[in-house]
């Protein structure tokens, strides 16, 4: 393992301690976001997990190595980067046999978080099923990751270009439990509020702790979705979304853009439809998910003593 996974010196340092870390995923920074706004979002989310006691551990591919923990030299060239492989369980090993540079997804993330022995990942959403599934099998492998990979998943629910009635079915199906914070609908990305209810709910970071120790005591494998609702002065209304998503898929349906392509593809043709506001509650959700997950990694390792 230790020729294919490099851990930063804060990282190594902190795993070797006991100290509490949160994993981060790198391809919001390479698919997500527009430059520069990649890269600030990128410091500042890392920065917001070490106010709350935690160390940060972006994880990206440079040349084949799975780099566990990046240093602002590497979040510079990451965000800058074109051609960056997006990675996910299916071609992760390719990466790293074929010495390619790649950014994370959920799915990579909590593999090599895992690999790592770190407990606790924050993203903005969850990848899921996609509209027209029925027909496209254009199913998220994140999912399946869930059901299978012990990682705390703090997410703002799944991302709202989703089937998301569907999404949380298969989820149900994998056997994760999906837990509210704080509420009893489920968020959907941009929008506080879904139309679903929240399967389970916990209040705390204590009690998000006390469950995960409860459920690993208890032998069931497979990880934990935490859906963090996107701070209230943030969010964009459902209904309003549903509009911009709507057109966002007409135009793909358009193009014919499919597979990996779909999801920064609509991600990009929304926030510009939304003149740039889609973007700011992206940050803003991202921003209050890593917050949430280190205090998460805090309870968890303050429980374990």
């Amino acid at each position: 393992m230790k020729d294919h996974i490099h851990l930063s010196a804060p990282v190594k340092s902190a795993l070797s301690q006991g100290q509490a870390v949160v994993a981060l995923e790198s391809t919001i920074i390479t698919h997500g976001m527009p430059w520069p706004q990649n890269v600030e979002t990128a410091r500042r989310v890392e920065d917001i997990v070490r106010s709350q006691g935690a160390v940060p551990a972006t994880i990206a591919v440079f040349d084949g190595l799975i780099h566990v923990g990046l240093d602002d030299r590497q979040l510079s060239k990451l965000a800058k980067a074109t051609g960056v492989m997006k990675l996910s369980r299916a071609d992760l090993a390719f990466a790293v046999s074929e010495k390619c540079t790649g950014s994370t997804t959920v799915a990579a993330t909590m593999m090599a978080a895992q690999m790592a022995g770190i407990d606790v990942f924050a993203t903005g959403g969850i990848g899921g099923v996609h509209s027209g599934a029925e027909t496209s099998f254009d199913v998220s492998a994140d999912l399946r990751e869930l059901g299978q990979t012990d990682v705390v998943v703090v997410c703002a629910g799944a991302k709202a270009i989703l089937d998301l009635p569907k999404t949380l079915e298969v989820l149900e199906t994998n056997g994760v439990p999906v837990i509210g914070y704080g509420v009893d609908e489920l968020p959907a990305f941009w929008s506080r509020q879904s139309g679903l209810a929240a399967p389970l709910r916990l209040d705390s970071p204590a009690a998000i702790a006390s469950h995960t120790r409860n459920r690993r005591a208890l032998g069931i494998e497979g990880g934990t979705l935490i859906a963090n609702p996107v701070p209230a002065e943030a969010e964009i209304p459902a209904v309003e979304m549903a509009d911009l998503i709507g057109e966002a898929l007409a135009c793909a349906r358009r193009e014919g853009i499919s597979g990996k392509a779909t999801t920064p593809y609509l991600l990009g043709r929304i926030y510009e439809l939304s003149n740039g506001r889609s973007l700011t509650t992206n940050i803003a959700l991202v921003e209050n998910n890593a917050k949430l997950a280190a205090r998460i990694a805090v309870a968890l390792k303050q429980a374990a003593r």
